[in-house]
């Protein structure tokens, strides 16, 4: 035998018993490994990372996952004597987002970095009047839409919900948090003169100044349950031309009657507020704050998005055309032979041929409110629509009538 021969490593299989370990698994010449082994401790703890939070959100997107989810948190609410144990589940699965939300990517987010909106379990809800939870729920819904179409504008605008006409409550959000992060617990609830009743779950005080136009509305307006002020680019740009706003498109015939009022930024006197309600009257639904946005009420937050949705589309076709042509290529439409047709279909609601009739802006919110719940818990206590040939996801709550 040779001596090269003799040099050589003969490898026997493993003998009974004897457990396998996992470097007798690697190969040393393996591309892969090499390219492992030769990472740097930093890059390769980032891909383990990787892998594991791909591992996770696998796990969570599953539907057998949130459905298994679901169920046990319905055992424990049917057991209701844990509130410990309910309150976990919850936020377990107020972690559970879909991958993308209305075409809006949100894999960057991270689990736990999207704030829920239904935020009030147990005793945190007990002392709230009825129906105010799902108040709650449902105006910081509302930031959080106005915030996804990039019409929020930190402290220059707020959307504020009425929620005792008795004792003239009012929930607005706190000045120091944006739109995003507007949740159920953190709104701050305050009285028609703007003294805080319930301080909500932060510290940070209300921005009075803000406060004084819809405090002013809510004196003299008892019909209006909502408010929501937005100072666009459009709307700031419409509301400071002399003509206002025009009427050139079905978005702004079905405004109906716009106020104005030459805004100067707060109603520090209460001559002011006088002016303000006569220039509003007992029936408009848009205002316009000249130099400052528009205003939308509504008896209920689903007609307030209406009339402010309608409003912000109007602005901006007004503003599009301005810049296209100007005022000598507008073709103004007939006030008085359009616009109460327009205005009364918009105000008609919806029937499906079931036996609820949708008021205004119900319907659109509730798709709004769908497309939340699959980014983060609303609260939202969604209706059925399966009915009306719509395929729609699984409701947190199916079913059951709004409050």
């Amino acid at each position: 035998m040779s001596a090269k021969a003799g040099q050589q490593v003969v490898t026997t299989p493993p003998t009974a018993g004897h457990k396998e370990r996992y470097f007798d698994r690697i190969d040393p010449n393996d591309p892969e490994y090499l390219r492992t082994r030769n990472m740097s401790p930093d890059l390769r703890q980032d891909f383990n990372m990787m892998e594991q939070k791909k591992r996770v959100t696998q796990i969570l997107e599953s539907p057998a996952f949130k459905d298994e989810l679901e169920g046990l948190i319905q055992e424990q609410m049917n057991k209701g004597n844990n509130p410990s144990g309910l309150l976990a589940l919850r936020q377990i699965a107020d972690f559970f987002m879909a991958s993308s939300v209305a075409g809006i990517s949100t894999a960057p987010l991270s689990l736990g970095m999207v704030t829920p909106i239904n935020d009030m379990f147990g005793v945190e809800s007990s002392g709230l009047l009825k129906g105010e939870k799902q108040a709650r729920c449902k105006l910081a819904s509302l930031y959080r839409i106005v915030d996804l179409f990039s019409w929020s504008h930190f402290n220059s605008s707020y959307v504020t919900v009425r929620v005792s006409k008795e004792q003239d409550h009012i929930l607005i959000s706190p000045r120091g948090l944006s739109f995003a992060e507007a949740s159920a617990s953190n709104l701050v609830k305050v009285n028609i003169i703007g003294d805080v009743v319930d301080q909500g779950s932060t510290n940070l005080s209300v921005d009075h100044a803000g406060f004084s136009p819809h405090a002013a509305i809510y004196s003299m307006r008892p019909d209006v349950r909502c408010i929501v002020h937005i100072r666009t680019p459009a709307t700031s740009a419409v509301s400071s031309m002399k003509c206002g706003l025009l009427p050139i498109s079905q978005e702004a015939l079905i405004l109906g009657d716009i106020a104005y009022y030459n805004y100067q930024g707060c109603l520090d006197e209460q001559e002011e507020r006088v002016e303000l309600q006569k220039a509003l009257g007992p029936s408009a639904k848009v205002l316009v704050l000249r130099n400052h946005g528009v205003v939308a009420l509504g008896e209920t937050i689903e007609e307030a998005f209406h009339y402010i949705y309608n409003a912000q589309f109007a602005c901006e076709i007004q503003v599009n055309v301005f810049c296209a042509g100007g005022m000598d290529n507008l073709i103004v439409l007939d006030l008085e032979k359009y616009k109460p047709r327009t205005q009364a279909v918009a105000e008609a609601g919806v029937s499906m041929g079931g036996q609820h009739k949708w008021k205004v802006g119900e319907l659109e919110f509730e798709s709004l409110m769908r497309m939340l719940d699959n980014l983060v818990k609303t609260g939202h206590l969604n209706r059925r629509v399966k009915d009306y040939g719509c395929i729609t996801a699984k409701f947190s709550n199916p079913g059951r009538p709004l409050q």
